[in-house]
């Protein structure tokens, strides 16, 4: 009965509604053994008396449910993203807020680089600059020999030079989906969605698995989530080869690593049967720290890359309707294998078409092979509507909303994506929760900055970049805010029922705040300092 550890707070927010707030919690063996006052866990034997965390708030770790592992190696990149950022290491990098902000960072880039090496950029993204669109030709301002390549911060497109152009052989008469042509006919330089990208792509050793799968990017990642008061992580498009998953086990299995990591692994198409195969051998390996055995899908695009599937009556602009990343027939077959292997499915859905095709295959394959505990995640779910969501409520599907569009694109999209009828709905969690759903609100780091104290922000105010309220009547509470940023996170990776509450049986996980999110009012939610965490009873400081 011995080895308990007590810790005290200045106030304890449990999210366990049978006890909401504490003073003390005893933790033994990395599990929480009681919960409230000082003598809490007196009835189970000695203890030891811990008040490193006193000064503060503890609240139960925070839970990313959508980011990605990349953001621990995307940063050996050049950023070049309209919003100044902090990287893992905590350097500040500049924002890039005109065409000549951006040629002037990529021109400092490229006079660092040896010759031969390509020049790689990311973050940038020509739907806030009211210039002409980023073309090959400003890319060969910088150099013409040299390729370069600007990942747009989705993602989902960028911009090439000549010279990269040439090496992927995209010319006149290249008829590819997605290679961008002027009115000559002739390539841009922009591509679209991965068919079009990848040629370049492997021709300049762009490799994210690589980047991702590294031991110094898993550690940037766990520390970068720490930061952000994260104790559990998601890398919702994981990819697992040769020895990544020993690489992994190892840097996770560090009693310094300092959270859950929770990978996903990503499934675009091909063969069915095998990918379910793999997962369930990826699912084997699965430690305390280290949880497997999810898929995560790709559907349809980015909305401000205008490569997002919607319905009528389209883009504002009139652009083509998005790109399919993976078809319709083989999400329904993806969904039926994977259903029927009960596997759990996290779907990247934008659009609301996506969202259309993305219940409906879920739908066939729960009447074909039943399992109403799936616990299946439409991630996104940007465009949905009360009609989506009631038809998830009914099959058991859940939402992670991508909250921080509010932010970083509201006034794009009213303006110059879906308009402001929808756009006024967009990221509708107000809706997703009066349709009975469970919910979680995410970042998708590195697209946006891991900061789960801003996304809740972000749902509580929907306050766009210029100001603004972005429908108003979607907006929640402060308590389901935070509740979707702890358990209700954990419920959409199936782990509420170890993480999320601060209770007796659950994982010792904590974040210690430098405030109270229910008392400093819903507009000071983002100022909130993150002090510490605990990570099964581990204390990580800074």
């Amino acid at each position: 009965m011995s080895g308990i550890t007590v810790f005290q707070a200045k106030k304890i927010v449990t999210m366990d509604p049978n006890l909401p707030e504490a003073t003390h919690v005893a933790v033994r063996g990395g599990r929480i053994l009681a919960v409230g006052g000082a003598g809490c866990a007196d009835q189970w034997g000695a203890c030891t008396r811990d008040d490193r965390l006193a000064g503060g708030v503890l609240m139960p770790g925070f839970v990313e449910g959508h980011a990605h592992l990349i953001e621990g190696g995307i940063w050996d990149y050049a950023y070049a993203g309209y919003f100044e950022r902090t990287d893992p290491n905590g350097r500040v990098w500049p924002a890039s807020k005109s065409l000549g902000d951006l040629i002037a960072t990529l021109s400092q880039r490229n006079s660092e680089l040896p010759d031969g090496a390509p020049l790689v950029a990311w973050g940038f993204d020509p739907i806030y600059l009211n210039e002409e669109r980023l073309g090959r030709a400003h890319l060969d301002q910088v150099s013409s020999t040299r390729p370069i390549a600007v990942l747009f911060s989705n993602m989902h497109l960028m911009c090439v030079n000549s010279a990269a152009l040439e090496l992927a052989g995209f010319d006149q008469d290249t008829q590819a989906e997605g290679v961008v042509k002027d009115g000559q006919g002739a390539p841009t330089g922009e591509l679209q969605e991965m068919a079009a990208m990848f040629p370049v792509m492997r021709r300049l050793k762009i490799d994210f698995r690589a980047l991702s799968q590294r031991e110094s990017a898993i550690r940037a990642y766990g520390a970068a989530a720490r930061r952000a008061g994260v104790t559990t992580v998601t890398d919702l498009y994981a990819q697992i080869e040769g020895s990544d998953l020993e690489t992994l086990v190892r840097v996770t299995s560090d009693p310094d690593y300092p959270v859950r990591l929770v990978p996903a692994l990503g499934v675009a198409g091909g063969q069915a049967e095998d990918a379910a195969g793999l997962v369930r051998q990826l699912a084997e390996s699965s430690t305390e720290k280290l949880r497997l055995g999810a898929v995560k899908l790709m559907t349809d695009g980015s909305i401000q890359g205008w490569t997002a599937r919607v319905n009528w009556p389209g883009y504002v602009g009139g652009q083509p309707n998005g790109i399919w990343n993976t078809a319709p027939d083989q999400i329904r077959t993806l969904c039926d294998v994977m259903h029927r292997e009960r596997i759990q499915m996290h779907i990247h859905v934008n659009g609301d078409e996506a969202a259309d095709v993305a219940i409906d295959a879920i739908e066939s394959a729960m009447a074909r092979h039943g399992w109403a505990g799936h616990g299946h995640v439409l991630q996104h779910g940007q465009m949905m509507t009360p009609a989506h969501f009631r038809r998830c409520a009914r099959l058991g599907i859940s939402v992670n909303l991508f909250a921080n569009h509010l932010w970083y694109f509201g006034d794009q999209h009213a303006a110059l994506t879906i308009g402001e009828d929808r756009a006024r709905r967009m990221n509708a969690a107000r809706s997703a929760l009066d349709a009975g759903l469970c919910l979680g609100i995410h970042s998708d780091a590195p697209i946006t900055p891991l900061a789960p104290l801003f996304t809740a922000w972000c749902a509580v105010n929907r306050v766009t970049a210029s100001g603004r309220i972005l429908g108003a009547s979607q907006r929640i509470t402060v308590a389901e805010a935070m509740r979707a940023i702890t358990l209700g996170a954990a419920e959409t990776l199936k782990l509420d029922a170890e993480i999320g509450s601060i209770e007796t049986g659950k994982r010792a996980d904590f974040v210690l705040l430098d405030a109270d999110p229910f008392e400093v009012g819903a507009e000071h939610l983002r100022d909130i300092a993150v002090k510490a965490t605990v990570l099964g009873g581990r204390v990580h400081l800074g």
